[in-house]
């Protein structure tokens, strides 16, 4: 059982042949594995869908509360929780827990050595100098030191031009009087998210105008995951 959108990719990828039972919003457009979802059965993570499924493993990053976290395990059901990872060390750690609760071991070293391949894809050559971009969503967010965000930025050969750890909000107003040079622009494919936040304002569309490195998919970014490192791949591209 997956009690959030990010269990639901690793159950999905990790334990696909078992009698899965998915969050909501495993189908979403900004969920990676939505596909393999698709016919999928899905519940809501609450205490009664988890008396009525009678999970073996529950796979979680955010979802549940204490309540239906000890019903859980005093019913003998191991909970593994992803970890809020900042570096693809920390994604690897995930993958290997939530695999070995699964009995995918396998399937977690193949996913493994898949984000290992596209890292190599998004390493840029050893004479190409690092460039400065400023990592913004459509809310109007930014991730310094230590988020998984500044991780992609470094693998593919930029520099964070964020100079606060942790997200922030970056204001238009230091846009339009400071623009970096480069945009890398998250989330901005949720036409219906934040669809009046700061990101959008005509002034910071200005700004990046011609200075977008890329515009990550929001599947790609919404979970500590092995598919961070395609978001790191896509980045790569645009050197």
């Amino acid at each position: 059982m997956s009690l959030d959108q990010c269990g639901d990719q690793y159950a999905l990828a990790l334990a696909p042949d078992a009698e899965l039972a998915l969050s909501p919003r495993a189908d979403d457009p900004d969920s990676w594995m939505r596909e393999a979802a698709k016919g999928r059965h899905r519940v809501r993570p609450t205490l009664e869908a988890a008396i009525a499924f009678q999970p073996d493993v529950v796979v979680r990053y955010w979802g549940g509360d204490a309540r239906l976290l000890a019903r859980l395990e005093r019913s003998g059901a191991r909970v593994v929780t992803i970890a809020d990872a900042t570096e693809f060390e920390g994604v690897r750690a995930n993958v290997r827990s939530v695999a070995e609760a699964v009995g995918g071991a396998a399937r977690g070293e193949a996913l493994l050595a898949r984000m290992d391949r596209r890292l190599h894809q998004a390493a840029p050559a050893a004479a190409v100098p690092r460039r400065s971009a400023l990592y913004l969503t459509a809310g109007g967010f930014t991730s310094g030191r230590g988020t998984l965000m500044d991780a992609i930025l470094r693998a593919a050969g930029f520099t964070n031009a964020a100079s606060k750890p942790g997200f922030a909000p970056v204001s238009v107003e230091r846009i339009a009087l400071f623009p970096p040079a480069r945009f890398v622009l998250g989330f901005f494919d949720q036409i219906r998210g934040d669809w009046r936040g700061p990101g959008r304002h005509p002034v910071v569309r200005a700004a990046a105008k011609n200075h977008v490195a890329a515009s990550l998919p929001a599947a790609s970014l919404t979970c500590p995951a092995w598919f961070a490192a395609d978001a790191a791949a896509m980045l790569g591209e645009t050197r």
